[in-house]
């Protein structure tokens, strides 16, 4: 990724930029802003896409939730399991 200091753009970022950043193609990284989950600008008369700096940040802090957090729901649901079923189930008599 290009240093925000040294960019001319400053904190705005490239599709490719991006796509560096998050180990994915340019067209994944397009995907994303089409889908809305990347906010995203077009800039000029050539429709070349910039993403802000802070957006992406956003973007990964927010990723990283959803992966806690589903984590978190797979955790409870095999202590459920194993609470409400797993002693019962091994001690089931035969017919």
């Amino acid at each position: 990724m290009t240093d925000a200091a040294s960019s001319p753009l400053g904190h705005l970022l490239t599709l490719t930029d991006v796509a560096e950043v998050l180990r994915l193609t340019a067209a994944e990284v397009l995907e994303l802003i089409r889908s809305g989950e990347l906010p995203a600008f077009r800039l000029g008369s050539l429709g070349q896409w910039r993403i802000e700096q802070g957006a992406l940040e956003s973007f990964i802090a927010t990723q990283y939730d959803e992966a806690r957090r589903l984590a978190m729901w797979q955790e409870a649901q095999q202590a459920d399991v194993t609470e409400l079923f797993g002693s019962r189930r091994a001690h089931r008599p035969s017919a």
